[in-house]
């Protein structure tokens, strides 16, 4: 299950921070001053908190009731401790069982796609081949038999088999290795990386500035002590970016629960913003655009594409055979399960489950000889049977071929004797929904790549029928390059990608990352400064790798289990059609977040300019914190809030601190143009302090506000409702509490 914060967690991260242990220490010095009205920003400080402990509880209430549906469990076998017989071991009833629950001693069941956790010893394989990549960093899978280990944290790529569990938890074999070995590429956040750049860097200057006002208000200005202290607070108050703080924590916290309600799982909040800055989206044909359900269309003879023969009985027998020999599929093998009937025709004696890498299974009968069905190009180079099964495969049909071999080898250049006997022509329903999805990801913006392990021509057709934008630019992956520099420079002249093994879609997910070229991005679309950010949704765990190394990783409930844990995103209804939604939401809540991040920043660069520069002219800090206050509520607080619920579609491309920086720094600039007009006015009229803080009040809000409606942009009209009602309660404020505010009663 996903480990959500615990109660006392989240309250603690909405209460000890660094910036509310901060403003404790202002409102202390404010208490000191005598000064209590300059103490209402505490207030904020603590809705603030309340707000974001009561939101993440909310969110968590929810998260916690939808991990049950994405819950890791193991398929414990009801049998004996103790028990080792093969017979029983294969046919005994299995129960499922959350992961946290397993003890030593019992035997779980295991099929491909599994993660294994816990350690253990094989006490059956029917063909298990086990990836142990994230102990050894070799990615060739290790065949397992009885009696091998399996250790926690690697998962079975094909087979099945049972084991007896030996490890559990901590104990398990160099857990922390293995921890750190599943621990996932993280989704990348550059607008958290800025926003911590930021407030790293403002955390740096608070003292020395603070210290340096406070000396300059108390020795210099001659303001006395509680001035200086009131003063030098309402400049390290308006440094604080909390607000920005807040602001995005909440966003994220909000949008993993709207997520939630839309049927997906967010496993790194970060996620959410890696999607919506995606650009090129890599997916799967099979349950993405095409439902996933096959059907066996027809069996083609031999004789029928050469000059020999093979009885049609003889086929039937050895399909059934191959068909029901092993006891965990995929939606292939469950395709000729129902089209083929389960006679045993044969005793099997050795079986060679189906693999991404070999593109074949494998099945030797006693009496019978050895056999292998797979992809035809992966088995044969018999131009005839290419040809026909290219035929088929541009119509969109899936091909396998049956062929006698001399006896089982692991990969296809290992075989010997090969006698092609017949064609297994399937197909596979295009989505009702597929062609509308796709134009949704094209109108955003986001060009789809199909990485498929099927026939590229098969791919091709298929995305074709479901309305993909160039699904003729196909390529068979086998002939892609090995090099890294040659594979960035041709990935994007291609749309669909066939026979692509685990490690090739690995190497493809890399080049789309490096690739800066703009030929191949859709309208409107832009890449990334170091190349375009990708996005994989995969189900199976041939995928695992591709998910791992992806900007942002989506995976389907109803998948392998190596793939749910290591994606960012699960999809719990399995449905990439939600996909929609769910790129919706994410590119709301970021373009809602940069929107008003601009708002935040402006009070910061502009309170950090103005305590510099008072510093260097010796005079007092021109704002009081009551003053901040009302600004900072009607300017960027209350419409940050409104701002960040609003919903659009708009494109989130990468530059997060460039985009917000090109409105909060002319703004921060114009804030100490007119303070500083101020003062030169104060200088030349003799204005008196009680005209000055009137001056700065209404010069610093009118800036402020103006930033405000330059965010808004394009105005519509709840944006224009909100601009005209926050500065009626600005100005109403001033007219109404002249005194309370420090200013000059304007009636």
């Amino acid at each position: 299950m996903r480990k959500t914060k615990s109660v006392s967690q989240i309250i603690a991260a909405h209460t000890l921070t660094y910036f509310n242990f901060l403003n404790l220490v202002l409102c202390v010095l404010v208490l000191i001053s005598g000064q209590y009205k300059n103490m209402l920003f505490m207030g904020v400080v603590i809705s603030n908190a309340l707000i974001g402990i009561v939101q993440e509880l909310r969110v968590k209430k929810l998260i916690d009731r939808l991990s049950v549906l994405t819950q890791a469990k193991a398929r414990v076998l009801k049998v004996p401790e103790g028990t080792t017989d093969p017979d029983l071991l294969s046919s005994a009833e299995t129960e499922e069982v959350p992961t946290e629950d397993l003890r030593v001693s019992q035997i779980i069941r295991l099929s491909a796609g599994d993660q294994i956790v816990c350690d253990g010893t094989v006490l059956l394989s029917e063909g298990m081949e086990v990836d142990e990549s994230m102990l050894t960093g070799e990615s060739v899978p290790v065949h397992k038999n009885a009696g091998d280990e399996l250790f926690s944290g690697t998962h079975i790529v094909a087979g099945g088999g049972a084991a007896l569990i030996v490890h559990t938890g901590e104990d398990n074999y160099a857990s922390k290795l293995v921890e750190k070995a599943r621990t996932k590429k993280r989704a990348s956040s550059e607008m958290q990386d800025a926003i911590n750049r930021i407030i790293r860097y403002v955390s740096f200057a608070l003292i020395p500035i603070g210290a340096g006002l406070f000396c300059i208000q108390f020795f210099r200005a001659h303001a006395g002590m509680s001035d200086s202290l009131v003063n030098t607070v309402a400049g390290v108050l308006g440094m604080i970016p909390e607000g920005l703080v807040l602001l995005t924590s909440i966003s994220f916290i909000l949008g993993v629960g709207r997520l939630a309600g839309k049927r997906a799982l967010v496993q790194e909040m970060e996620a959410i913003e890696a999607l919506a800055r995606v650009n090129t989206l890599c997916l799967d044909k099979t349950g993405t655009i095409t439902t996933g359900a096959l059907k066996v269309e027809k069996v083609v003879r031999i004789r029928e594409v050469r000059e020999a023969g093979t009885d049609e009985e003889e086929i039937r027998r050895l399909m059934e055979g191959i068909a029901h020999a092993f006891s965990e599929t995929n939606v292939t093998g469950d395709a000729l399960k129902e089209f083929f009937a389960d006679t045993k025709p044969y005793k099997v004696l050795e079986a060679l489950p189906f693999n991404s890498r070999r593109k074949y299974m494998g099945v030797e009968f006693e009496g019978a000889g050895a056999y292998v069905l797979g992809a035809p190009d992966f088995i044969t180079k018999e131009e005839q049977i290419l040809q026909k099964s290219e035929e088929y495969a541009t119509k969109g049909y899936r091909v396998l071929l049956l062929s006698k071999v001399d006896g089982m080898a692991d990969m296809p250049q290992d075989l010997t004797g090969v006698e092609p006997m017949a064609l297994i022509v399937l197909s596979d329903c295009v989505k009702e929904d597929a062609s509308e999805t796709l134009k949704f990801f094209r109108d955003m913006g986001v060009q789809i790549k199909i990485i498929s392990g099927d026939n590229p021509a098969t791919v091709s057709a298929v995305a074709l029928m479901a309305g993909l934008e160039g699904g003729e630019r196909y390529v068979d992956a086998t002939e892609l390059p090995t090099d890294p520099d040659e594979l960035k420079k041709v990935v994007g002249d291609y749309v669909v990608f066939g026979r692509v093994s685990p490690e090739k879609k690995y190497d493809i997910i890399r080049a789309f990352q490096a690739a800066d070229e703009q030929k191949s991005l859709p309208s409107g679309a832009k890449p990334a400064k170091h190349g375009r950010i990708v996005g994989m949704v995969g189900d199976g765990v041939n995928d695992v790798l591709a998910l791992k190394e992806a900007d942002c990783s989506i995976a389907m409930a109803n998948g392998a289990d190596a793939a749910r844990q290591t994606a960012h995103i699960v999809l719990t209804d399995s449905n990439f059609a939600s996909m929609k939604n769910i790129v919706k939401e994410g590119r709301t809540i970021i373009g809602n977040i940069e929107r008003v991040s601009a708002l935040y920043l402006t009070k910061t660069i502009y309170s950090v300019l103005l305590c510099v520069l008072f510093i260097i002219i010796g005079k007092n800090y021109p704002f009081i914190p009551i003053q901040l206050s009302l600004i900072g509520a009607t300017a960027i607080g209350i419409p940050s809030f409104l701002l960040a619920l609003e919903q659009h579609d708009e494109v989130v491309i990468s530059g997060f601190l460039r985009h917000v920086l090109r409105i909060s720094l002319p703004g921060a600039i114009g804030m100490v143009l007119v303070t500083s007009v101020v003062q030169i006015l104060d200088k030349l009229l003799l204005l008196g302090p009680d005209m000055v803080s009137t001056l700065n009040m209404f010069l610093g809000g009118a800036v402020s506000l103006g930033v405000l409606v330059f965010v808004c942009r394009p105005m519509n009209k709840m944006r224009f409702a909100m601009c005209v009602g926050m500065t009626a309660i600005f100005v109403g404020a001033c007219f109404m509490f002249p005194q309370f505010f420090g200013i000059i009663s304007l009636f």
